[in-house]
């Protein structure tokens, strides 16, 4: 059955966005936490924070609770720096999906290059495995980054779905329309290559209410990994609602 990563780092971004340089103690909210444990309720099978070197939104004292509460899976997004292999290592989260990191993107900007730095990767997918860490990669769908992250050791591969939600935006979930056909196609022959490889099949980035329904129902896929849309949908039916409904639709798809 499909499962449903949920990423809270934008509940952190609402609340670093008052409390500037907090900790996320005492006062500050809203709390990633709780909205974790919402989710959780909700359905999520898997909690997504992602610890930026800079600390943008999730604080170490988020992952510090989280690894102490979430019961579902939870899974750590990071940079293949040492500091951050560190951390994964010391908390021994369940899942660690290593994706690129800009200073000044707003939020993951396309895929991690596996392929250009594939001695580095090697070690670090080496050193998380060995600790009893599930590694993934956050790529694009292309064949030669799928080629260079099975060479890796990855477990698994989170295909970027941003052109894909694009295009679903600018067609208006038109599938008559080539470039939207062309870019769901796209995710779906990496899907088929990732599952021939012997990996697990993942997807995620941009996908909203709308445009999650075809990546749902593509064949072998697993896990879904959504955190802007089901936040932005819990400003108004709250976390636990905002799951359930992503998770409806896409059980409903999956099933289809």
């Amino acid at each position: 059955m499909i499962q449903l990563g949920v990423n809270v780092d934008h509940v952190a971004t609402l609340r670093q966005a008052r409390y500037r340089g907090g900790s996320g103690e005492g006062m500050s909210e809203p709390d990633p936490v709780h909205a974790a444990h919402e989710a959780e309720l909700g359905g999520a099978d898997i909690i997504t924070v992602h610890l930026r070197e800079d600390r943008r939104h999730i604080q170490d004292r988020d992952l510090d609770v989280l690894v102490r509460t979430v019961r579902a899976k939870l899974n750590l997004e990071m940079a293949a720096t040492d500091e951050m292999v560190g951390i994964a290592l010391k908390h021994k989260v369940h899942m660690a999906t290593l994706v690129p990191e800009g200073r000044q993107e707003v939020t993951t900007e396309g895929g991690l290059d596996v392929k250009g730095q594939a001695s580095r990767m090697k070690d670090v997918v080496k050193r998380l495995r060995d600790g009893g860490v599930t590694v993934s990669a956050f790529i694009d769908p292309v064949s030669p980054q799928i080629d260079a992250a099975k060479a890796a050791g990855f477990q698994m591969c989170e295909l970027h779905t941003g052109p894909y939600a694009k295009a679903f935006a600018e067609a208006g979930g038109d599938m008559l329309r080539p470039k939207l056909n062309a870019e769901l196609e796209t995710v779906a022959v990496g899907g088929a290559q990732i599952a021939a490889a012997g990996m697990r099949f993942n997807a995620g980035h941009a996908l909203n209410y709308f445009n999650v329904v075809r990546i749902a129902g593509l064949p072998g896929i697993s896990e879904l990994h959504i955190g802007h849309a089901i936040v932005s949908r819990a400003v108004f039916v709250g976390m636990r609602e905002a799951v359930q409904e992503m998770k409806e639709l896409m059980v409903k798809a999956h099933r289809r």
